[in-house]
């Protein structure tokens, strides 16, 4: 089927029509005309500050399909991942089985291959994401790994990572390792400062994920390599990242965009929605994330999403389980949140940074181009209504709130997907 946008303003820093609006018809998966003359199409929206950009990637999301899918499956994933406007998403090795054997990514590449979204498996680091020894990280490549991790547990043992930052380079690999010192956050609940002293919860101090970055980029100075670390939360973080891309090292980090819109404050009533690891940080900590990623220290946005059944999140806050469900609502808490961000900020975080980061081809808005584009209205205000929900879990703090800038709908895998199609 043709489909023809009219008058949409295109995002695209490497194309020629870059900040220009116009007409863009798509035919049969393609970019079939940019430009003015097109006029006529099977189906045609012209959609009040309609916007188009190459499809959104996703660097950071928990998809718990094998072995949880109660919390969320592939499908659900996928639909989830749509709406909020990502084609494109890393899958991490937190299933069971883990992402560390080439029948299980092979499995996991012929499950989604029909699905509208993009799923990269990042392979296991080490055996069963115990921090102890590395799996057989280059037959893992060969066979569809992009990057290597441990998921959610970040690699305690300084030699491990060592090894695997030497591995890697081997063919220019990377490395995703999470800054937290288990042992300083064991138990806690949420940022350690004066509201955890008030609300009497243990505290997880800033410590626990600038002492492990410190050593990481300890490491990456001595040996080389490249390293991402998938979120940031304090200042003091920020910095250290700042001065190692200074001295030249290849480290990028990322920050989850709901880090953007809380503080510790906002745990005062003891809402386990608002319970996150990295837990949110003081205002001065989300003033400096926002600082980094406006000069380009903090590279990528992601959406942290993170799906918790009930039976995990509507518990006593100490006994609540960790996480945000974010895939639908990323873009649109990051302008709602940071409206010091321009739009074009947002989208390289989201769009650009993350496939440079990967050695990822970037979605070209070029005549006779594959589509993969996210179609979105940035200025469009809009509520989360828990009943549009495609996630199977609704651990969201956003529900029933007003956002600003809301998804269209994406074009990926020759499939068009819209989030209300009723009513456009």
């Amino acid at each position: 089927m043709d489909v023809l946008f009219k008058n949409v303003k295109i995002f695209a820093p490497a194309s020629a029509f870059h900040l220009q609006t116009s007409n863009l018809l798509l035919k049969n998966g393609r970019i079939g005309y940019i430009g003015y003359d097109a006029t006529d199409a099977e189906k045609v929206f012209d959609v009040p500050g309609l916007c188009v950009s190459g499809g959104w990637f996703d660097m950071h999301a928990q998809i718990t399909d094998p072995g949880f899918e109660y919390k969320e499956d592939i499908v659900s994933a996928a639909q989830a991942a749509a709406a909020g406007g990502f084609t494109e998403i890393l899958c991490f090795a937190n299933s069971e089985p883990l992402l560390q054997t080439k029948n299980s990514l092979l499995s996991l590449k012929e499950q989604t291959r029909s699905l509208p979204v993009t799923f990269h498996p990042v392979g296991a680091a080490t055996v069963n994401s115990e921090g102890k020894d590395l799996t057989e990280m280059l037959d893992l490549q060969r066979h569809g790994a992009v990057a290597f991790s441990d998921g959610e547990s970040g690699i305690q043992q300084a030699d491990v990572v060592l090894k695997a930052l030497q591995y890697l380079q081997i063919t220019d690999m990377l490395l995703i390792n999470r800054a937290e010192h288990v042992k300083l956050n064991e138990r806690g609940q949420i940022h350690e400062g004066l509201v955890s002293t008030r609300l009497g919860l243990k505290g997880m101090p800033a410590l626990a994920e600038e002492l492990h970055l410190t050593r990481d980029l300890e490491l990456l100075e001595f040996n080389g390599g490249r390293l991402h670390v998938p979120f940031v939360s304090t200042a003091r973080s920020v910095e250290k990242i700042r001065e190692a891309k200074a001295k030249g090292l290849q480290v990028t980090c990322g920050v989850a965009t709901y880090q953007l819109a809380f503080t510790d404050e906002t745990l005062i009533p003891f809402d386990t929605n608002y319970k996150v690891n990295p837990p949110f940080r003081s205002e001065a900590d989300r003033k400096a994330l926002i600082e980094g990623l406006q000069d380009g220290t903090v590279d990528i946005l992601v959406s942290g999403h993170t799906p918790q059944d009930v039976e995990n999140k509507k518990l006593e806050f100490d006994h609540a389980a960790f996480g945000i469900t974010n895939l639908e609502t990323a873009f649109a808490v990051a302008c709602t949140y940071a409206k010091e961000l321009p739009l074009e900020t947002v989208l390289e975080k989201m769009v650009v940074n993350p496939r440079k980061i990967l050695n990822l081809p970037l979605p070209e808005i070029e005549e006779g181009a594959e589509a993969n584009l996210t179609f979105f209205q940035p200025e469009q205000s809009w509520i989360y209504e828990e009943e549009n929900i495609r996630s199977k879990s609704h651990n969201n703090p956003f529900i029933g709130q007003q956002l600003t800038g809301k998804v269209f709908g994406i074009v990926n895998k020759g499939q068009f997907i819209l989030n209300d199609p009723v009513n456009v």
